[in-house]
């Protein structure tokens, strides 16, 4: 009987801390490395300074000053990029998680977006194109399936 309340639990366990929550990250830092804070406060994307970094939810953030980085400390999900920081329109119409352009972005009712960005495809402007209410709904929807990272 032991045994098996052993292994049950760390069936539970394993199968809890296995599920990691997945951040859209290049060199080793989500955004590419770009302060998150910065969307927000500056009204543009600034790129963060390795001395200012933290890490959040197993993820590292890097940031362009003290102050960003205390009010990320703060509360990070005012700041955290919707849908782990992939483009916002994969997730939203194809159900992937796509990398971004960190300068291809929108912040609507109070959340920071990022999208796909090249001089063959424009993801952003898609998105505004479109019906934004509904894309914002199937994203939200598509993300719940694959917010987490499959090992």
């Amino acid at each position: 009987m032991r045994n098996f309340i052993t292994f049950i639990f760390f069936s539970i366990s394993t199968t809890f801390f296995a599920q990691q929550y997945d951040y859209y990250t290049k060199n080793g830092f989500a955004a590419d490395g770009f302060d998150v804070v910065s969307y927000f406060v500056s009204k543009k994307p600034s790129e963060g300074k390795n001395e200012y970094q933290t890490v959040h939810n197993g993820t590292k953030f890097k940031f362009s000053s003290a102050k960003n980085l205390a009010l990320f400390i703060k509360d990070p999900e005012a700041y955290i990029p919707q849908y782990g920081g992939y483009c916002a329109y994969a997730v939203a119409e194809k159900k992937i998680k796509m990398y971004v352009d960190p300068e291809a972005y929108e912040i609507r009712d109070g959340k920071l977006y990022l999208f796909y960005s090249s001089w063959l495809s424009d993801k952003l402007k898609t998105w505004q194109e479109e019906d934004t209410k509904k894309l914002q709904q199937k994203g939200d929807k598509n993300w719940a399936d694959i917010k987490y990272k499959s090992e």
